[in-house]
């Protein structure tokens, strides 16, 4: 994976700022940009992701990768849309006799549900039922209403992955909602870095896999999702209006910690991988509360 495709947002001595990754270290971009964009939001709003990436090619690092704590890509994003039972598999676990839906379900996490690359999930007093899905992210670029499954992937900016960390007795807290089990603080993840998007190719057959402990739970690859990416798109355009930076989290594959019997809850001390073809690692750990 180049260098130059990588984009972040991190803290370093003490300030959050945006900027590319290399196999050494992080240019600062916000030092240079921050003006006239504050943020990685009004970069892509811009449009100015990839010209970004591209005129760091010739800078010098600005910090060490041990000087950097990695945030989520983009800074309060306006909505986090997650997509659930998207892969064949995971509609079968259900055990609900039901054929996959003819259309996507859909549900909202809010930002502070979620942590940058290599900081820790949080397991809550409420539940040791912290469970991982890993899932490729897409961020929107261009916004739009009621947009066209052919025009949909001209409003991707960038891609990234996200550990959809769920605590899963509370998504049955009540008659048809998941909201409660999605949204504790700081259980999931998202990063670590954006991608440039660069067109179909790029996505048409990603293989995705989280690892915990080194241990493969999920696999699968993303030329077998029940909803492609420009459905779902253009589906959610459909009743809400798309704006740059809003992220969709786009389904997980079969194999989370609640499928096995009896199922395996994460634990302080695990560590979850989630790896993307040409996107990257995202790596966190787990602590209590």
């Amino acid at each position: 994976m180049s260098a130059l495709a990588r984009i972040a947002t991190f803290t370093a001595g003490g300030k959050t700022r945006y900027g590319a990754i290399t196999d050494t270290g992080a240019i600062d971009l916000s030092g240079r940009h921050g003006g006239q964009w504050p943020t990685l939001r009004e970069v892509i709003e811009a449009g100015a992701l990839r010209r970004l990436a591209e005129e760091a090619a010739g800078l010098p690092v600005d910090f060490g990768l041990s000087d950097i704590a990695y945030e989520i890509p983009v800074p309060m994003p306006e909505k986090i849309i997650c997509v659930g039972v998207n892969f064949p598999d995971r509609n079968e676990e259900y055990k609900d006799g039901q054929a996959a839906p003819s259309n996507p379900s859909l549900f909202i996490r809010f930002p502070r549900s979620f942590v940058g690359h290599g900081a820790n999930l949080v397991r809550p007093p409420e539940s040791p039922q912290l469970d991982y899905e890993g899932e490729i992210v897409i961020v929107i670029g261009k916004g739009g209403r009621r947009i066209s499954e052919a025009a949909a992937l001209d409003h991707i900016a960038a891609l990234s992955l996200c550990n959809e960390g769920t605590i899963r007795d509370w998504v049955r807290h009540a008659k048809f909602n998941v909201t409660q089990g999605k949204n504790f603080d700081r259980t999931g993840s998202i990063g670590p870095w954006l991608v440039p998007f660069t067109g179909e190719a790029q996505i048409a057959d990603i293989k995705l896999q989280t690892r915990v402990n080194g241990e493969v739970r999920q696999s699968d690859r993303t030329s077998r999702m029940i909803f492609s990416f420009r459905k779902i798109i253009a589906y959610i355009s459909t009743f809400t209006t798309l704006v740059p930076g809003d992220v969709i989290v786009t389904g997980t594959p079969t194999g989370a910690g609640a499928r096995f019997d009896p199922p395996i809850w994460l634990k302080p001390g695990d560590v979850i991988e989630v790896e993307a073809d040409g996107i990257g690692i995202l790596r966190n750990g787990v602590v209590d509360e």
